[in-house]
């Protein structure tokens, strides 16, 4: 049997015409789609899939392949037929071992994409762009024998960096296909390729399905990839546990940490959270200036103290404090997002100013923390849609969104603003349209936590 896609039937366009298919709803994505196990049988086989990612961050359909697979035919459709970039998701190991950088120094691409610098074979290639050459070069980033001697930078093949814990840590194709490599039992790498209609705007998913039908491939999301490793896997564990008084009650305060980076969360609970019944929750990510100096550049030292107020008078509930300082991008980035925001940026601006992500959190280990602690349903105290949206797309069920609204104060009212107009926040508390607040009497504005 022939690993490569069939040919297209009598009739049926090469690619997608742009007007074949319009962009579906985003419920219309778990039609036609395959079970993961399927994909992982075509990956075994050495067969390309199409991998999904989520309908709430890019919607857009992959071919992937495994990369110990890949053929000078397989390159050549994706080229002829899917359009887009070709690239080889790999492991930091292995790309840390074939001594490969990144091509940029700050990463300011939106999701966070990786690339490394681009690399061709340096023996058994000519001019490195034809299908042979790249499928060559190919075969050298996955041979276990071949070294950073065998590879010349720049060229025609563009490794991406899968991040450590896969699609538990960033739902995208690049750490998905790395994933089903490895659940198929092969290298930790695959070639990827983006779908696009023939008009070169992106294919959507009824487009994908045209494709797939067209192609003989089956498609696959990343969300059920995502349920399939929580199933099968675990990705935190429970270091330590201990009674917590507070002034805002006793808590059960348990410790975890990650088998991927070695980082520490906490989880604080109160009442029976096992009971099936939705449960009040607080995604709290880590704010040293907020939460433990009282910053008042932000709202998060407010926003825990309501948080853990709420769940006491509630008698149950779960509140998650994770590691993840500066919205993702630690605590020295944040002091220097600081110095820019006092030079008038806000706090999107002063994070894109350091080639740094507007937000860079994951939900992929809190998913497994409520897991863990036997929670399935939420009532989730938050005013970040992509928070709720993250959980969700983990396999927790949302049952309501709770605002967790605090006042306004002169330091962080920009902030506040700025996360309502540019992150989407839903945000609409007493004073934070009031047009007697000038900008300019604002001295500290904004917040990174």
């Amino acid at each position: 049997m022939t690993n490569t896609p069939t040919g297209t039937p009598s009739g049926v366009p090469t690619g997608i015409p742009s007007g074949a298919a319009a962009d579906g709803a985003p419920d219309e994505l778990d039609s036609g789609l395959a079970s993961i196990e399927e994909g992982i049988a075509e990956f075994r086989a050495g067969r390309p899939v199409i991998i999904v990612d989520n309908k709430d961050r890019e919607n857009e359909g992959d071919v992937c392949v495994p990369a110990q697979a890949c053929t000078a035919e397989l390159i050549n459709f994706m080229a002829m037929h899917a359009r887009g970039l070709i690239c080889v998701a790999m492991t930091g190991e292995r790309l840390d071992y074939l001594k490969l950088p990144m091509m940029a120094r700050e990463n300011t691409a939106p999701l966070g994409t990786a690339f490394t610098v681009s690399v061709e074979a340096r023996e058994g290639v000519t001019t490195g762009i034809s299908a042979a050459d790249r499928a060559r070069t190919v075969q050298v980033l996955v041979d276990p024998a071949a070294g950073p001697e065998d590879l010349t930078h720049p060229g025609h093949m563009f490794p991406l960096r899968a991040r450590a814990g896969g699609v538990l840590v960033r739902a995208g194709q690049t750490e998905a296909s790395v994933d089903l490599a490895t659940l198929a039992g092969l290298a930790p790498a695959a070639v990827i390729c983006e779908i696009m209609r023939d008009d070169g705007t992106m294919a959507r998913m009824p487009d994908l399905r045209v494709f797939a039908a067209t192609h003989g491939l089956k498609i696959i999301a990343v969300d059920d990839l995502i349920a399939y490793r929580v199933r099968t896997e675990r990705l935190v564990e429970r270091v330590a546990e201990s009674n917590l008084p507070t002034p805002f009650g006793e808590f059960t305060a348990i410790a975890y940490r990650t088998r991927i980076d070695a980082k520490e969360h906490l989880a604080l609970v109160m009442g029976e959270i096992t009971t099936g019944e939705p449960v009040l929750a607080r995604v709290h990510d880590q704010c040293i200036t907020g939460d433990v100096f009282g910053s008042l550049r932000c709202d998060c030292g407010e926003q825990l103290e309501v948080a853990m107020q709420r769940v006491a008078d509630a008698g149950r509930g779960v509140i998650l404090y994770m590691d993840q300082e500066g919205r993702g991008i630690g605590l020295h980035n944040k002091i220097r997002a600081y110095h820019l925001q006092d030079g008038g940026m806000d706090t999107v601006e002063a994070n894109e100013a350091l080639g740094l992500p507007a937000d860079g959190r994951e939900y992929g280990i809190g998913m497994q923390i409520l897991l863990d602690l036997g929670v399935r349903k939420l009532r989730l105290m938050t005013n970040n849609p992509a928070k709720r949206s993250g959980l969700e797309g983990f396999g927790l069920e949302i049952v309501e969104r709770i605002p967790i609204e605090v006042e306004p104060n002169p330091h962080n009212l920009r902030y506040l603003q700025t996360k309502r107009e540019k992150m989407g926040h839903l945000l609409g508390a007493q004073g934070l349209d009031d047009p007697s607040a000038d900008a300019g009497d604002v001295t500290q504005t904004g917040g990174l936590a």
